[in-house]
This record gives C-alpha cells, structure tokens and sequence, in this order.
C-alpha cells in the first residue's frame, strides 16, 4: 500500500520556520535552491521515518497560498515537545488526547500557520471512544 515518502512544509519566512524545527526537533537543512528550497533531514537513514523539505510559500494559479497535509512527527516525550512548541511561537491546536493502546496525539500549529501533529507512543494509553 502506499505509504509517505516525503513532505514540504511551506513557509512564508523560511528561515523562521527552519530555526523553529530545528530548536524544536533537532531538524537539519540543506538549500538545493537559492532562498526557494531545502531538504529536511529528519534522522538518519537508518531509522524508520521520511524527510522531506522546506519551501518559499507561493501562490497557486488561483491566488489561493499553497496549504499541505497535517504531517505527524514521533517524539519522545508529548508534553515537553508541545510545552517547548509554544516557548518557541508556536500554538496548540488540538489538545493532547489518548489514542487507545497507541500512544498520545496533539496537534500544534508553527510560526508559519502550519498544522502538524506530534505523537508518544504509549501502548498503555486509554480508550477514550469517538469524540
């Protein structure tokens, strides 16, 4: 089945949103084009996960800013990351909730407006049903 193999985040001040990931998530970037484009190294090659990239947010033909897909990113600990997420200008929102027998989910939103989650895993985390 299909499965991620890539993600851009789109960003009106692209060095804002790349010193936010990478205080954030110890994220690494390379430009491949001058001040429109960089690589995300997200871990290494050994790891499972994806990188991706960081672009210059444009206009689509129809005027409309380019919006991506809301990405998740595994973290180790959920509270400290969101906790450090807002230090850093960012927002929560949608608070932390249980996924049963998964791990913990939140979503928070970077300086730039993009919404992405952030989850712990935690196979002792409860049911709580369809909200």
């Amino acid at each position: 089945m299909p499965r991620p193999v890539h993600f851009e985040i789109h960003a009106d001040d692209p060095a804002r949103a790349m010193d936010f990931y990478t205080q954030l998530l110890g994220w690494e970037f390379q430009e491949i084009m001058a001040g429109f484009y960089w690589l995300v190294v997200t871990g290494p090659d050994s790891e499972p996960g994806i990188n991706g990239g960081l672009m210059k947010r444009r206009e689509g033909q129809s005027g409309d800013k380019i919006i991506a897909y809301v990405c998740t990113i595994a973290v180790d600990d959920v509270d400290a990351t969101a906790a450090k997420l807002m230090a850093l200008g960012g927002q929560i929102t949608n608070e932390k909730h249980a996924i049963g027998g998964v791990g913990w989910q939140v979503y928070g939103k970077d300086p730039e407006g993009n919404v992405f989650g952030m989850h712990q895993e935690d196979s002792n985390a409860p049911d709580q049903g369809a909200a």
